[in-house]
């Protein structure tokens, strides 16, 4: 059964409050149904994947007082993240242990449960809301799935998916149990995305027909090249069947936990998975950018079928639309970066970035939803910024948890999410297929191209089917 509408909601709590008790000991789903959580409860929350970002969500989630952490699952009881950029631990047990701390200054004796297996904490955490997935990402359509038809309202982290027929079950399972749902693109929320949206489509540089997107991001394993053929021994607290799931087995290595495992084809989308849904959001909610019809993707740098490049260079062709001409825009990582504009003048490009180049002008922002800046000066002193148009965000967890309490929809919900995904998985697919590829999106298939749909939909071991 479906959420009820808020409406419905207000509705038949007011009607009945006089049969609820002083003590209100009627459990919250006779109320409302599955997934329902009156506004005035709070929001119990289940973390699934304890690594550098899960724990960033937890951070996120722990200063909003209508929000619990009640449990966290992970295959991993704990690791060092000294040698990445999260530095610290990770793991359940150190994830637990920060969740306690916090809550221990208001409820003396809160516990938060761990489990290593996510599917035994849903079955046995009857409280359980709603779920927040940040585990590798061949693990964000099963964990996903499972949780929303559990009755769970979710927000996963990018990409949605690790293929394109994933993007597409994830959006309609959304779609079927009504749960709220948000992907972890954070800065789809920042104040920067909306005034770049507004500047663009108020005109700020006219008609736009050239984007670009670029992020630094190398692989962490620049050695390797291929699949490891050492066998080390498995971590202590560590359950490396588990952490596989759907992946057919393999021995343990340190190049893929943790962390490093977005190197290989099996476990992680490389650079344009990590970063495209942060830094291609932007243009793809300023023009409704549908999916493209063409890609043409080229790797920097060695790549195998097992290993991904240390950089690409992606160029995704948009058909014309209405007034809108065609767009084109292009992909870099790696270290790789666009040509400096003329109109910018002196000011540098930053590492990560995106450029809008219109036949006014020229705006730039940095990766993640930064502000716009408009170039040449000329343009910028003579143009007006728009008044606000757009609604602003209260904060990205915020505005998940809102929705799970019956609010508005969270503003990156999975039917967006997973067009998104798809665009930057479709640069995943032309890398991995090293063909250009001419898409037929109602078919989903790669036109002309019959081994591209082993990309499109992947096999998975028994029991980890994706239903």
């Amino acid at each position: 059964m479906n959420p009820a509408p808020s409406s419905t909601r207000r509705h038949f709590l007011k009607t009945t409050a006089a049969a609820v008790t002083a003590f209100n000991i009627v459990p919250r789903h006779v109320l409302g149904g599955p997934g329902f959580v009156p506004p005035s409860e709070k929001v119990n929350v289940a973390i699934i994947g304890t690594g550098g970002q899960g724990r960033t969500n937890v951070r996120n989630l722990l200063p909003l007082e209508d929000c619990q952490i009640i449990a966290v699952a992970d295959p991993a009881e704990s690791f060092s993240l000294e040698n990445f950029y999260f530095k610290g631990m990770g793991g359940r047990l150190p994830v637990k242990a920060e969740i306690e701390k916090h809550y221990a200054t208001k409820t003396p004796n809160f516990r938060c449960a761990d489990y290593i297996d996510f599917r035994e904490m849903l079955e046995k955490e009857k409280s359980i809301d709603a779920v927040l997935i940040a585990t590798p990402d061949h693990l964000h359509a099963y964990c996903s799935v499972v949780a929303m038809r559990s009755g769970k309202h979710v927000y996963c982290e990018k990409p949605l998916t690790h293929n394109i027929w994933e993007a597409r079950h994830v959006a309609k399972v959304a779609a079927e149990t009504g749960v709220a749902t948000q992907l972890g693109s954070q800065g789809h929320s920042s104040l920067g995305t909306r005034e770049t949206i507004e500047y663009i489509q108020d005109g700020a540089i006219g008609a736009v027909k050239e984007i670009h997107v670029w992020v630094g991001a190398k692989r962490w394993n620049p050695t390797l090249t291929g699949k490891p053929t050492d066998t080390p021994p498995v971590p202590a607290g560590l359950n490396w069947d588990l952490w596989l799931g759907p992946r057919q087995e393999r021995p343990f290595h340190p190049a893929y936990f943790p962390v490093a495992w977005r190197d290989f084809w099996d476990f992680g989308c490389t650079g344009i998975g990590d970063f495209a849904c942060h830094d291609m959001n932007t243009a793809v909610r300023a023009f409704d950018l549908p999916v493209p019809s063409r890609i043409e993707a080229h790797a920097a740098g060695l790549m195998t079928g097992d290993i991904a490049p240390h950089g690409s260079l992606i160029y995704y062709t948009f058909p014309a639309a209405g007034s809108r001409p065609e767009i084109r825009m292009t992909w870099y990582d790696g270290g790789m970066m666009p040509p400096t504009p003329e109109a910018l003048g002196n000011f540098p490009l930053p590492k990560r970035g995106c450029l809008f180049i219109g036949e006014k002008g020229v705006i730039q922002c940095d990766g993640g939803g930064g502000p716009p800046r408009l170039f040449p000066e000329k343009r910028r002193v003579e143009y007006q910024k728009p008044a606000p148009r757009l609604k602003r965000s209260n904060g990205h967890h915020r505005d998940w948890i809102d929705a799970c309490k019956g609010g508005e929809p969270a503003t990156s919900p999975f039917a967006y999410a997973a067009h998104l995904t798809e665009i930057a998985l479709l640069g995943v697919l032309s890398l991995r297929s090293q063909k250009s590829i001419e898409w037929d999106a109602t078919a989903m298939k790669a036109k002309g191209l019959p081994a591209a749909d082993a990309f499109i939909k992947e096999q998975y071991r028994k029991g980890w089917e994706i239903l």
